[in-house]
């Protein structure tokens, strides 16, 4: 099976053409018509990640984050990228990823974090289909929400800011970096809005409105799973693994 018959169903489920225009979704290594056997499956393709490929003798590696965003000038290795592109191309590993067309899908990477807090009645969060924003089953204390947050997501820390005080029924969520997104979960009557990558002056909220910030790396990471389902169930016999050292880049002391 070739690398491009292998993402096809990815693509049918997140189309490419959905992406963003400052995107680079798709291979960013390889050629997509080589022979694959098995896949290495990763939020973002590290160096550590490639070395992973190599030790289980995947031929690709899917990712959400593309590991090229902006040009290339020069591909040498005293830089993390560099040494990434060459020892894919050394061992013959193509490298793949779905990126804000994961995000944009209708099951994708909002969608999955809406899961995880049992939001009803979901709708987009603006008309790029870029977050969500539903109700909870029940109303809750805002601090209380917090807790189902650290415990939904498997959080140590969250940052938000000043709690509300009166209960919270109507929560918007994006996944990555949301924080432009804010104006819209307003808009859309939002009481909460649950993201990544939220600067300081972003946590000084207008009345009756709070910002929860679980981190880039955490509001993303089932799309790993989701993209394994899509792979397992169209090609039950082909070999997907995901990886196991692909950690979150932030420490927390």
């Amino acid at each position: 099976m070739t690398a491009r018959e292998v993402v096809a169903p990815i693509e049918a489920f997140a189309p490419v053409a959905l992406q963003e225009s400052w995107d680079n979704c798709g291979f960013s290594v390889g050629d997509p018509q080589k022979e694959v056997k098995r896949a290495l499956i990763a939020l973002d393709c590290t160096e550590e990640v490639l070395e992973e490929a190599v030790e289980l003798g995947c031929d690709i590696i899917i990712t959400h984050h593309p590991l090229i965003f902006k040009g290339v000038k020069s591909i040498v290795p005293d830089n993390n990228v560099g040494r990434i592109i060459t020892g894919a191309i050394k061992n013959d590993i193509a490298i793949y990823a779905a990126h804000t067309n994961m995000d944009k899908a209708s099951d994708g990477v909002s969608a999955l974090m809406a899961k995880r807090l049992g939001l009803v009645d979901i709708e987009p969060l603006n008309m790029d289909n870029l977050g969500l924003v539903g109700n909870l089953e029940r109303p809750v204390a805002s601090q209380e929400l917090v807790k189902i947050v650290k415990e939904k997501f498997n959080l140590n820390n969250v940052r938000f800011s000043k709690p509300l005080d009166k209960p919270v029924s109507r929560v918007a969520v994006c996944g990555g970096s949301g924080h432009s997104f804010i104006p819209d979960a307003m808009a859309k009557g939002a009481q909460v809005y649950i993201t990544g990558d939220i600067t300081y002056h972003q946590f000084y909220c207008e009345k009756d409105f709070m910002i929860m910030d679980i981190g880039h790396y955490y509001s993303e990471y089932d799309v790993v799973g989701l993209f394994a389902k899509i792979l397992c169930e169209k090609f039950p016999n082909f070999a997907v693994s995901i990886s196991r050292k692909n950690n979150n880049p932030i420490y927390y002391y």
